[in-house]
Protein backbone atom coordinates (compact mmCIF):
# COMPACT_ATOMS: atom_id res chain seq x y z
CA UNK A 1 0.00 0.00 0.00
CA UNK A 2 1.15 3.37 -0.84
CA UNK A 3 1.63 6.30 1.38
CA UNK A 4 -1.47 8.08 -0.69
CA UNK A 5 -3.37 4.59 -0.82
CA UNK A 6 -3.31 4.61 3.36
CA UNK A 7 -3.89 8.76 4.02
CA UNK A 8 -5.66 9.83 0.47
CA UNK A 9 -6.89 13.23 2.53
CA UNK A 10 -3.14 13.89 3.61
CA UNK A 11 -1.40 16.51 0.57
CA UNK A 12 2.29 15.51 2.99
CA UNK A 13 1.81 11.59 1.78
CA UNK A 14 0.42 12.39 -1.81
CA UNK A 15 3.24 14.51 -2.54
CA UNK A 16 5.67 12.03 -1.76
CA UNK A 17 3.92 9.25 -3.88
CA UNK A 18 3.88 11.97 -6.21
CA UNK A 19 7.20 12.39 -6.34
CA UNK A 20 7.85 8.76 -5.84
CA UNK A 21 6.48 8.57 -9.34
CA UNK A 22 8.47 10.72 -10.69
CA UNK A 23 5.91 13.97 -11.28
CA UNK A 24 7.42 17.05 -10.92
CA UNK A 25 5.94 18.32 -7.60
CA UNK A 26 4.96 21.72 -5.47
CA UNK A 27 4.47 22.28 -2.27
CA UNK A 28 2.49 25.17 -0.38
CA UNK A 29 1.91 26.18 2.84
CA UNK A 30 0.56 28.81 4.40
CA UNK A 31 3.04 30.62 6.82
CA UNK A 32 1.11 33.54 7.86
CA UNK A 33 -2.32 34.98 8.38
CA UNK A 34 -3.65 38.55 9.06
CA UNK A 35 -7.64 39.16 10.28
CA UNK A 36 -9.88 36.02 8.57
CA UNK A 37 -8.43 33.45 6.70
CA UNK A 38 -10.20 30.57 5.36
CA UNK A 39 -7.03 28.39 6.12
CA UNK A 40 -4.73 28.19 8.84
CA UNK A 41 -1.37 28.55 9.35
CA UNK A 42 0.14 24.83 8.21
CA UNK A 43 -2.26 24.36 5.79
CA UNK A 44 -0.85 22.98 2.26
CA UNK A 45 -1.98 22.11 -1.04
CA UNK A 46 0.09 20.01 -3.69
CA UNK A 47 0.93 20.50 -7.02
CA UNK A 48 2.24 18.71 -9.94
CA UNK A 49 3.46 18.95 -12.82
CA UNK A 50 0.55 18.63 -14.55
CA UNK A 51 -1.77 20.85 -12.87
CA UNK A 52 -3.22 18.28 -10.20
CA UNK A 53 -3.44 19.40 -7.00
CA UNK A 54 -4.62 18.28 -3.55
CA UNK A 55 -5.72 19.74 -0.30
CA UNK A 56 -6.23 23.62 0.17
CA UNK A 57 -4.25 26.68 1.17
CA UNK A 58 -7.53 29.39 0.62
CA UNK A 59 -10.35 28.54 -1.25
CA UNK A 60 -11.58 30.32 -4.54
CA UNK A 61 -9.08 32.06 -7.50
CA UNK A 62 -6.18 32.33 -4.64
CA UNK A 63 -5.66 28.97 -4.86
CA UNK A 64 -5.81 28.91 -8.76
CA UNK A 65 -2.87 31.68 -8.49
CA UNK A 66 -0.88 29.54 -6.25
CA UNK A 67 -1.23 26.77 -8.84
CA UNK A 68 -0.17 29.02 -11.64
CA UNK A 69 2.91 29.79 -9.43
CA UNK A 70 3.06 26.50 -8.74
CA UNK A 71 4.48 25.74 -12.43
CA UNK A 72 7.17 27.86 -11.95
CA UNK A 73 8.42 26.75 -8.88
CA UNK A 74 8.30 23.35 -10.22
CA UNK A 75 10.33 24.72 -13.36
CA UNK A 76 13.20 26.75 -11.86
CA UNK A 77 13.41 25.14 -8.25
CA UNK A 78 13.11 28.64 -6.67
CA UNK A 79 10.67 28.70 -4.11
CA UNK A 80 8.65 32.22 -3.57
CA UNK A 81 6.18 33.45 -1.15
CA UNK A 82 3.22 35.04 -2.15
CA UNK A 83 0.97 37.41 -0.81
CA UNK A 84 -2.53 37.91 -0.97
CA UNK A 85 -4.97 40.06 0.67
CA UNK A 86 -7.49 43.20 1.12
CA UNK A 87 -4.38 45.79 -0.03
CA UNK A 88 -3.47 44.10 -3.10
CA UNK A 89 -5.95 45.70 -5.78
CA UNK A 90 -6.41 41.98 -7.67
CA UNK A 91 -7.76 40.76 -3.74
CA UNK A 92 -11.98 40.60 -4.71
CA UNK A 93 -10.29 38.48 -7.53
CA UNK A 94 -8.75 36.04 -5.45
CA UNK A 95 -11.35 35.82 -3.06
CA UNK A 96 -9.90 37.95 0.04
CA UNK A 97 -13.02 40.62 0.15
CA UNK A 98 -13.71 39.74 3.33
CA UNK A 99 -10.71 41.42 5.00
CA UNK A 100 -8.17 38.84 5.89
CA UNK A 101 -4.57 38.67 4.37
CA UNK A 102 -2.61 35.28 3.85
CA UNK A 103 1.40 34.56 2.50
CA UNK A 104 2.08 31.28 1.17
CA UNK A 105 5.75 29.57 0.52
CA UNK A 106 5.75 27.63 -2.62
CA UNK A 107 8.75 25.25 -2.71
CA UNK A 108 9.65 22.29 -5.15
CA UNK A 109 9.68 19.01 -3.67
CA UNK A 110 12.85 16.86 -4.88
Amino acid sequence: MTAQESRPDDPLATAETWRRSGRGVALATVIETWGSAPRPVGSHLVIDEEGNFMGSVSGGCVEGAVIAEAAEVIETGKPQTLEFGVADETAWQVGLSCGGRIAVFVERID
